[in-house]
């Protein structure tokens, strides 16, 4: 159905982004939108034509072109076309495939899929990895497909999220102890279309009883916690990243000492914005942060 999609289409098969959403979340279909981006979509039913035409006039993309193909092949083939913010709201057979010629509107962010994304494509109530140290510390996590990472005291879901969106086989999980951030990391994975980031509910380090090893460990908070840094290092597999941030003094005492067992590689990482100052700008400096890289022995 895709090749026959592509050839009425007269889109290259090679340039295409393949995508299903039977059975799946069509929240996954987030992490492609991109201006001139194709992507075909396999529908679950009859309804998803319609339903991913909201969605993408929802995330900014209601200008983009819509193909509906169904009964492909068949006696009963049937081609419907559409813009998605003027969808028709006709009935659509249930075996179908979709084809989207993606277009953002003109106020449309966007979203690139390397780290560093805005601080404003999250939700967040301040505990935020901020999008420099975010795009810092993604580069020394050094995500690769199919790779497995923990995000403890995930805040806002921002560097699992991300980590994910490196490629569409890498996975992660969400440790958060915190009520009201568990449900912006919800709100935040579908947006930015990486629904399959597994949430942990729980503290550190007795969250991470029986979960499977992972292959980088991200530490956001938490690092001055009775063992939650040597947990991690114990599960991590051998050859893993465990990187941790720390602002405060006593956070990056600890994260010190714990290099003079361990070894590692300490970075310091200053930040500073231009801000008005009266009828001037001046540097505004944010809170430094030091991180620990370290590599697990093979």
């Amino acid at each position: 159905s895709v090749s026959l999609a592509a050839a009425r289409l007269g889109w290259p098969l090679q340039e295409v982004v393949t995508l299903s959403v039977v059975a799946r979340p069509m929240a996954a279909l987030n992490a492609h939108l991109a201006s001139g981006v194709r992507l075909l979509v396999l529908s679950n039913d009859g309804q998803s034509p319609a339903a991913i035409a909201t969605q993408l006039a929802e995330r900014g993309f209601g200008a983009s072109r819509l193909s509906v193909f169904e009964h492909l092949g068949g006696p009963d083939e049937r081609r419907i076309d559409g813009i998605a913010r003027d969808w028709p709201g006709e009935p659509i057979a249930a075996l179908n495939l979709l084809a989207i010629d993606c277009v953002a509107d003109a106020n449309t962010a966007r979203l690139s899929r390397l780290a560093g994304l805005p601080d404003s494509a999250f939700r967040h109530d301040g505990q935020l990895t901020k999008r420099d140290v975010r795009a810092m510390t993604l580069a020394r996590l050094a995500p690769m497909p199919g790779e497995l990472l923990w995000d403890v005291g995930a805040g806002s879901g921002s560097i699992g999220i991300e980590w994910m969106r490196a490629h569409p086989s890498c996975r992660a999980l969400a440790i958060e102890a915190d009520e009201g951030r568990q449900l912006l990391i919800e709100h935040n994975r579908d947006a930015l279309g990486v629904p399959g980031l597994q949430l942990i509910r729980g503290t550190a380090p007795h969250a991470l009883a029986g979960l499977e090893a992972p292959d980088a460990i991200f530490i956001g908070g938490g690092v001055t916690r009775d063992g939650v840094l040597d947990t991690c290092w114990q599960h991590l597999r051998p050859g893993g990243r465990l990187v941790a941030n720390a602002v405060t003094l006593q956070s990056e005492m600890t994260l010190m000492a714990w290099r003079e067992q361990h070894g590692g590689e300490l970075t310091r990482i200053h930040v500073a914005q231009a801000q008005p100052l009266g009828g001037f700008d001046t540097w505004r400096q944010a809170l430094p942060i030091t991180l620990l890289e370290v590599i697990k022995p093979l």
